[in-house]
């Protein structure tokens, strides 16, 4: 920034760009750091029932100064026309696409906190990371599919097939005898990168273990999961971890 600048009037051009988008920046931490109080304060479920009307209300205020301003047209619940004019094909493509700026961005956050201080921190911060994230994506995926509190295993077995995860690596459920199933991940963008480069697996059953019981539970709290492998943990070729739930109760 010139070090003559006293306010935003003073930027240059380039310098407004960088301030722009440090607005976005600071509204995605902002509403981040709601929602974890709303978490704290008055609990998951709660939180993620106030956030969804938070968010359908902000969304359409946002986009409809931003349509405004940008000069693009959006429709009345505030989704750019552009979006609605694309075909199948490219909407699945931008799906696959955030999904991967997602896993990206999760990568970056261990990386950056490993050269920091060490993968024993790295996984720590990550592994408390998923305590939270598994269950609020399991509530926004029960209200996207309107699954309700007790969809039992048939819920969850939808629910495993729209998490983001699902856009960016290959997945199977098998159902097994005794009325639950298995869920394997065959193909694992994060292991397959590593195996390429000559890496052994990540050892992610630290991760494993709070993510697949913490979503399946906020699915339906009846629900028990059990690891049937995962890295350091061997494995067999058609998948890198699998795990097997059960409904009790």
């Amino acid at each position: 920034m010139s070090a003559e600048a006293r306010s935003v009037d003073d930027l240059g051009r380039e310098e407004l760009v960088e301030f722009v988008l440090e607005a976005f920046h600071r509204t995605m931490i902002h509403y981040g750091l709601w929602f974890r109080e709303a978490e704290y304060n008055l609990g998951l479920p709660k939180a993620a029932e106030i956030e969804d009307r938070v968010f359908k209300t902000g969304f359409k205020i946002q986009m409809k100064r931003l349509s405004k301003m940008l000069g693009f047209e959006i429709t009345g619940s505030g989704v750019p026309v552009k979006l609605m004019e694309l075909s199948r094909a490219e909407l699945l493509e931008l799906a696959k696409g955030q999904s991967v700026n997602w896993l990206a961005s999760d990568g970056v956050w261990f990386q950056a906190v490993e050269g920091e201080y060490d993968m024993t921190t790295a996984k720590r911060l990550n592994d408390t990371c998923w305590t939270r994230y598994s269950p609020y994506e399991a509530e926004r995926i029960k209200r996207f599919l309107n699954l309700g509190e007790r969809s039992g295993l048939e819920g969850l077995k939808k629910a495993l097939g729209f998490r983001t995860y699902a856009m960016v690596n290959k997945q199977s459920i098998h159902d097994t005898d005794d009325g639950g199933f298995v869920f394997q991940m065959n193909d694992c963008r994060v292991q397959a990168a590593r195996k390429r480069r000559g890496l052994p697996d990540y050892p992610c059953s630290s991760v494993g273990n709070v993510e697949y019981p913490y979503f399946a539970r906020a699915v339906d709290p009846r629900i028990e999961t059990e690891c049937l492998g995962c890295p350091p943990g061997e494995h067999p070729e058609e998948w890198y971890c699998a795990w097997k739930f059960n409904l009790t109760g």
